[in-house]
């Protein structure tokens, strides 16, 4: 967390954009309720079509019974490190619209909206906030009891930002911001480029 911080924006913009990345260092101290639902709370508050909110999240604080089922979704590899986290967050998205029942196509995105909303709002307040895909999706709609018509998104880690030096000293070196490709390979005007 006191790291400098390499990213240097092509465009003027708010620095908390750059300022959030994905460290994996957490401290293993927990975090209040208060805490966490502050993260809930700015994820409310993203777009979707149609004012449908299909984002739902399931978590589990380190120390509570629910704490090893969320723990044990995760590959080896997120384990690692995840056991410092303080909480671990199921994200979901409702594949249909609750006004009528008809497909939604824009659920996943709709649910991507409110995800960045909470790693934004963590970043804002200090905490580490990590997402992932290393974890049995199959597993966590039996274990989590997650309906047919919810696709499980991603896994969260939350917690209080640790020591560089507290992780396996394979991702010790990766503790770093990552950088972002230049806007002339991500953006065109018209066309998609030949």
């Amino acid at each position: 967390s006191d790291m400098e911080n390499p990213r240097k924006p092509e465009h003027t913009i708010d620095p908390l954009f750059v300022k959030r990345w994905s460290p994996r260092a957490m401290s293993g101290e927990p975090i209040s309720d208060a805490e966490l639902m502050r993260l809930f709370e700015a994820a409310k508050w993203a777009p979707s079509s149609y004012n449908n909110q299909p984002w739902r999240f399931l978590y589990a604080k380190r120390g509570t019974p629910q704490w090893e089922t969320f723990f044990g979704l995760l590959g080896e590899f997120n384990q690692s490190w995840c056991k410092n986290a303080a909480a671990l967050i199921v994200v979901c998205s409702l594949k249909n619209f609750i006004h009528n029942g008809k497909p939604s196509r824009t659920h996943n995105f709709d649910a991507g909206a409110a995800w960045m909303s909470l790693a934004l709002q963590g970043s804002m307040d200090g905490l580490v906030v990590h997402g992932m895909e290393g974890f049995d999706y199959d597993k966590a709609k039996t274990a989590l009891k997650i309906p047919e018509d919810v696709d499980v998104e991603c896994m969260v880690a939350v917690g209080k930002p640790g020591k560089r030096e507290d992780l396996p000293p394979m991702l010790q070196e990766k503790e770093v911001p990552s950088d972002r490709r230049v806007l002339k390979d991500s953006v065109w005007e018209g066309l998609w480029p030949t």
